[in-house]
Protein backbone atom coordinates (compact mmCIF):
# COMPACT_ATOMS: atom_id res chain seq x y z
CA UNK A 1 0.00 0.00 0.00
CA UNK A 2 1.07 3.51 -1.25
CA UNK A 3 2.02 6.21 1.22
CA UNK A 4 -0.36 8.60 -0.50
CA UNK A 5 -2.70 5.64 -0.04
CA UNK A 6 -2.30 5.20 3.91
CA UNK A 7 -2.28 9.32 3.88
CA UNK A 8 -5.37 9.27 2.18
CA UNK A 9 -7.28 6.51 4.30
CA UNK A 10 -6.12 8.43 7.83
CA UNK A 11 -7.19 11.65 6.71
CA UNK A 12 -10.75 10.43 5.88
CA UNK A 13 -10.83 8.29 9.38
CA UNK A 14 -10.23 11.24 11.01
CA UNK A 15 -12.15 13.37 9.43
CA UNK A 16 -15.88 13.94 10.61
CA UNK A 17 -17.54 12.30 7.61
CA UNK A 18 -18.40 8.86 8.10
CA UNK A 19 -15.91 6.18 6.28
CA UNK A 20 -16.80 5.29 3.01
CA UNK A 21 -15.69 2.98 0.07
CA UNK A 22 -12.27 4.09 -1.71
CA UNK A 23 -11.97 4.36 -5.28
CA UNK A 24 -8.94 4.52 -7.34
CA UNK A 25 -7.78 5.71 -10.93
CA UNK A 26 -4.80 6.01 -13.07
CA UNK A 27 -4.85 8.65 -15.39
CA UNK A 28 -3.03 8.35 -18.97
CA UNK A 29 -0.15 10.02 -17.58
CA UNK A 30 0.64 7.48 -15.23
CA UNK A 31 -0.75 9.32 -12.05
CA UNK A 32 -2.87 7.60 -9.24
CA UNK A 33 -5.53 9.25 -7.91
CA UNK A 34 -7.89 8.14 -4.78
CA UNK A 35 -11.06 9.76 -3.85
CA UNK A 36 -14.40 8.87 -1.60
CA UNK A 37 -16.51 10.58 -4.15
CA UNK A 38 -15.53 9.07 -7.39
CA UNK A 39 -16.67 11.69 -10.28
CA UNK A 40 -16.79 9.09 -13.31
CA UNK A 41 -17.07 5.31 -13.46
CA UNK A 42 -13.42 5.50 -14.21
CA UNK A 43 -12.89 5.00 -10.73
CA UNK A 44 -12.62 1.71 -9.43
CA UNK A 45 -13.75 0.86 -5.82
CA UNK A 46 -10.80 -0.88 -4.18
CA UNK A 47 -12.11 -0.72 -0.17
CA UNK A 48 -15.55 -1.24 0.71
CA UNK A 49 -16.06 0.12 4.49
CA UNK A 50 -18.68 -0.07 6.56
CA UNK A 51 -20.79 3.09 7.10
CA UNK A 52 -22.30 3.77 10.69
CA UNK A 53 -24.47 6.88 10.71
CA UNK A 54 -25.52 8.35 14.03
CA UNK A 55 -29.23 9.58 14.44
CA UNK A 56 -28.41 12.12 16.41
CA UNK A 57 -26.61 13.84 13.79
CA UNK A 58 -28.80 13.06 11.03
CA UNK A 59 -31.63 15.24 9.53
CA UNK A 60 -34.61 13.53 9.53
CA UNK A 61 -37.09 16.22 9.77
CA UNK A 62 -38.42 15.25 13.34
CA UNK A 63 -38.18 16.17 16.82
CA UNK A 64 -36.54 13.12 18.19
CA UNK A 65 -35.33 15.01 21.29
CA UNK A 66 -38.88 15.71 22.80
CA UNK A 67 -39.89 11.98 21.84
CA UNK A 68 -40.13 9.64 25.04
CA UNK A 69 -41.80 6.73 26.16
CA UNK A 70 -44.31 7.80 28.23
CA UNK A 71 -46.20 9.87 25.30
CA UNK A 72 -47.51 6.52 24.18
CA UNK A 73 -48.59 4.74 27.70
CA UNK A 74 -47.58 2.41 30.17
CA UNK A 75 -47.43 -1.10 29.44
CA UNK A 76 -50.33 -3.52 29.62
CA UNK A 77 -50.08 -6.78 32.03
CA UNK A 78 -50.77 -8.39 29.05
CA UNK A 79 -47.56 -7.23 27.30
CA UNK A 80 -45.72 -7.16 30.38
CA UNK A 81 -46.43 -11.18 30.41
CA UNK A 82 -45.83 -11.73 26.85
CA UNK A 83 -42.63 -9.53 26.53
CA UNK A 84 -41.04 -12.20 29.51
CA UNK A 85 -42.79 -15.11 27.73
CA UNK A 86 -41.15 -14.54 24.73
CA UNK A 87 -37.74 -12.61 25.23
CA UNK A 88 -36.04 -15.98 24.75
CA UNK A 89 -37.04 -16.30 21.30
CA UNK A 90 -36.04 -12.11 20.95
CA UNK A 91 -32.79 -13.07 22.71
CA UNK A 92 -32.21 -16.09 20.32
CA UNK A 93 -32.83 -14.08 16.98
CA UNK A 94 -30.88 -10.85 18.01
CA UNK A 95 -28.16 -12.86 18.58
CA UNK A 96 -28.02 -15.30 15.40
CA UNK A 97 -28.92 -12.28 12.97
CA UNK A 98 -27.12 -9.31 15.00
CA UNK A 99 -30.03 -6.93 15.66
CA UNK A 100 -30.42 -5.25 18.69
CA UNK A 101 -32.21 -7.03 21.38
CA UNK A 102 -33.65 -3.40 22.18
CA UNK A 103 -34.55 -2.56 18.51
CA UNK A 104 -36.50 -5.87 18.50
CA UNK A 105 -38.43 -5.41 21.70
CA UNK A 106 -39.37 -1.67 20.46
CA UNK A 107 -40.30 -3.20 17.21
CA UNK A 108 -42.47 -5.36 18.58
CA UNK A 109 -43.98 -3.15 21.17
CA UNK A 110 -44.76 -0.80 18.75
CA UNK A 111 -46.18 -3.08 16.00
CA UNK A 112 -48.43 -5.63 18.77
CA UNK A 113 -47.66 -4.85 21.93
CA UNK A 114 -46.44 -8.46 22.51
CA UNK A 115 -49.76 -9.43 21.01
CA UNK A 116 -48.73 -12.94 18.73
CA UNK A 117 -52.49 -12.80 17.49
CA UNK A 118 -52.46 -8.99 16.53
CA UNK A 119 -53.66 -8.77 12.67
CA UNK A 120 -54.10 -5.20 11.16
CA UNK A 121 -56.31 -4.13 8.79
CA UNK A 122 -53.64 -4.17 5.54
CA UNK A 123 -53.05 -8.28 6.60
CA UNK A 124 -50.24 -8.06 8.59
CA UNK A 125 -49.78 -10.88 11.29
CA UNK A 126 -48.34 -11.77 14.80
CA UNK A 127 -45.15 -10.14 17.07
CA UNK A 128 -43.80 -8.36 14.36
CA UNK A 129 -46.66 -7.81 11.63
CA UNK A 130 -45.22 -9.74 9.07
CA UNK A 131 -47.25 -9.46 5.78
CA UNK A 132 -47.41 -12.49 3.75
CA UNK A 133 -44.51 -11.05 0.84
CA UNK A 134 -42.26 -10.59 3.85
CA UNK A 135 -42.67 -13.61 5.31
CA UNK A 136 -42.57 -15.48 2.21
CA UNK A 137 -39.18 -13.91 1.61
CA UNK A 138 -37.74 -15.31 4.85
CA UNK A 139 -39.26 -18.73 4.90
CA UNK A 140 -41.95 -17.92 7.81
CA UNK A 141 -44.38 -20.37 7.07
CA UNK A 142 -46.73 -19.81 10.30
CA UNK A 143 -46.77 -15.97 10.60
CA UNK A 144 -48.75 -16.52 14.05
CA UNK A 145 -46.06 -18.80 15.88
CA UNK A 146 -44.00 -16.33 17.64
CA UNK A 147 -40.42 -17.91 16.93
CA UNK A 148 -41.09 -17.81 13.60
CA UNK A 149 -42.53 -14.67 13.56
CA UNK A 150 -39.59 -12.88 15.57
CA UNK A 151 -36.67 -14.41 13.05
CA UNK A 152 -38.25 -13.26 9.82
CA UNK A 153 -38.67 -9.60 11.27
CA UNK A 154 -35.49 -9.61 12.59
CA UNK A 155 -33.85 -11.19 9.62
CA UNK A 156 -35.99 -8.21 7.43
CA UNK A 157 -34.77 -5.14 9.82
CA UNK A 158 -30.91 -7.00 9.67
CA UNK A 159 -31.66 -6.16 5.64
CA UNK A 160 -32.85 -2.81 5.95
CA UNK A 161 -29.84 -1.67 8.65
CA UNK A 162 -27.46 -3.34 5.76
CA UNK A 163 -29.42 -1.65 2.82
CA UNK A 164 -29.30 1.57 4.14
CA UNK A 165 -25.63 1.90 5.83
CA UNK A 166 -26.64 1.05 9.54
CA UNK A 167 -29.11 4.35 9.49
CA UNK A 168 -31.44 3.11 12.39
CA UNK A 169 -34.04 5.77 11.48
CA UNK A 170 -34.46 4.83 7.80
CA UNK A 171 -34.38 1.13 8.60
CA UNK A 172 -37.69 1.53 10.79
CA UNK A 173 -39.30 3.71 8.90
CA UNK A 174 -38.72 1.24 5.95
CA UNK A 175 -40.19 -1.34 8.28
CA UNK A 176 -43.30 0.75 7.99
CA UNK A 177 -43.69 1.92 5.14
CA UNK A 178 -41.40 -0.28 2.83
CA UNK A 179 -37.90 -0.22 1.61
CA UNK A 180 -39.35 1.58 -1.52
CA UNK A 181 -41.19 4.26 -0.40
CA UNK A 182 -37.73 5.53 1.85
CA UNK A 183 -35.89 5.17 -1.83
CA UNK A 184 -38.57 7.06 -3.42
CA UNK A 185 -37.94 9.93 -1.24
CA UNK A 186 -33.92 10.11 -1.52
CA UNK A 187 -33.47 7.64 1.30
CA UNK A 188 -35.27 9.78 3.88
CA UNK A 189 -38.35 9.25 5.80
CA UNK A 190 -41.62 9.46 3.94
CA UNK A 191 -44.13 12.56 4.28
CA UNK A 192 -46.80 9.58 5.51
CA UNK A 193 -47.82 10.67 9.34
CA UNK A 194 -48.93 7.15 9.97
CA UNK A 195 -44.89 6.80 9.28
CA UNK A 196 -43.39 9.56 10.82
CA UNK A 197 -45.60 8.52 14.13
CA UNK A 198 -44.56 4.87 13.98
CA UNK A 199 -40.27 6.40 13.68
CA UNK A 200 -41.43 8.59 16.60
CA UNK A 201 -42.46 5.71 18.69
CA UNK A 202 -40.04 2.83 17.79
CA UNK A 203 -37.31 5.36 18.72
CA UNK A 204 -38.67 6.07 21.80
CA UNK A 205 -39.17 2.92 23.09
CA UNK A 206 -35.61 1.91 21.56
CA UNK A 207 -34.18 4.73 24.16
CA UNK A 208 -35.79 4.22 26.98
Amino acid sequence: MTKLLMSFLVALIFSSAALADVYKYTGSDGKVYYTDTPPNKKYKRIIRTKVIVNIRNKPTGLNLSSVSKKKYGKISRYARANKKKYTPYIKQAAKKYRVSEKLLHAVILAESAYNPNAVSSAGAVGLMQLMPATARRYGVTNRNDPKQNISGGARYLRDLLKMFNSNLTLAVASYNAGEGAVKKYNNSIPPYKETRNYVKKVLAFYKS
